[in-house]
């Protein structure tokens, strides 16, 4: 017989997801905005802000200025006041406070912000790119929702290693390493090498996000997950079936296969060893640069094995 004790920070983490969504169904029930918006909006911000020490159960932040309106110098979280200098601010937790640090608070408003615009799914487009003025982050924040959406949960933590273990790979790291086709130019991931038509995986739950040829990358696809992070898949043989631009994807699926594509106009191939490119990209809100994967690919080796 097995006495099983969850460890601490697991039971930390999952109660966290709990209040979480928790906030997120209630939040639902005053705008009607469904829920699975909210959350990727305040996923969307948590992991465009810097690691904090204690992780907040939520993380939408709102400008002073845009809460509390022009000319409310003084701060009042009083609603009628917010609203006579056009503030947004609004009570979500029925204390008479629009405080922009309580998470029911920030939520509500950010709902009540969107329901100005519309319920539908151009509608909460149109409302985040005014927000936010950005369309990456448009882009990012309405496929978390989707990944949301299709698996009803928000702990979405399993990760799969990207080429078959079942069949023969190796790999060292070389990000960063010099390349000269095209212009000297540095390496931006980890090629895993292996032979033609190796299945390769989705590494996390996500969005295809891109899909077709690239003149450096051949046949390759672009996967943006729930993190802000973007997956590069490059110099593939062939895509799997029905596998389309928009699909929600999750660790393990097939996305295609190893193939030594690229450096060329379409259908160049053999230019080089097969190989599988995999490159990681961070947004944080403002840009995009790319990360070593080797570290992750290790861990996510591991995992898989």
């Amino acid at each position: 017989m097995c006495f099983c004790i969850s460890s601490p920070i697991h039971a930390k983490e999952e109660s966290i997801f709990k209040q979480r969504m928790a906030l997120y169904k209630k939040t639902e029930a005053l705008t009607s905005i469904p829920w699975y918006y909210i959350a990727a909006i305040d996923q969307y911000e948590r992991n465009s802000q810097k690691e904090p020490l204690n992780e907040k159960v939520i993380s939408v932040t709102i400008d002073d200025n845009l809460w509390y309106g022009l000319g409310n110098s003084a701060m009042i979280k009083d609603e009628t006041v917010i609203e006579f200098f056009h503030g947004i601010g609004k009570d979500g937790n029925g204390d008479n406070k629009a405080d922009p640090n309580n998470g029911e608070d920030t939520l509500f408003t950010i709902g009540n912000w969107i329901l100005h615009y519309g319920p539908t799914k151009d509608d909460i487009k149109i409302a985040l790119w005014n927000y936010y003025k950005r369309d990456l982050t448009v882009q990012s924040i309405m496929s978390t929702a989707k990944v949301f959406k299709k698996f009803q949960k928000l702990e979405l933590k399993d990760r799969e290693f990207p080429v078959s273990t079942k069949h023969n790979y190796s790999y060292n790291n070389t990000w960063g390493d010099r390349r000269g086709f095209g212009g000297l130019r540095i390496h931006e991931g980890t090629d895993i090498f292996a032979s033609y038509g190796t299945p390769v995986k989705s590494t996390t739950y996500g969005v295809v996000e891109m899909k077709g040829w690239n003149l450096y990358g051949g046949w390759r696809l672009g996967i943006r997950d729930i993190n802000n992070i973007y997956h590069y898949y490059g110099h593939l043989n062939g895509y799997e079936d029905d596998l389309k631009v928009g699909q929600v994807v999750k660790p393990g699926d097939i996305l295609g296969s190893v193939g030594s594509s690229g450096y060329g106009p379409p259908g160049t191939s053999g230019k080089f060893p097969p190989h599988l490119h995999y490159g990681m990209y961070k947004d944080n809100g403002y840009s995009e640069w790319s990360f070593d994967p080797y570290p992750y690919l290790k861990r996510w080796e591991r995992m898989t094995k």
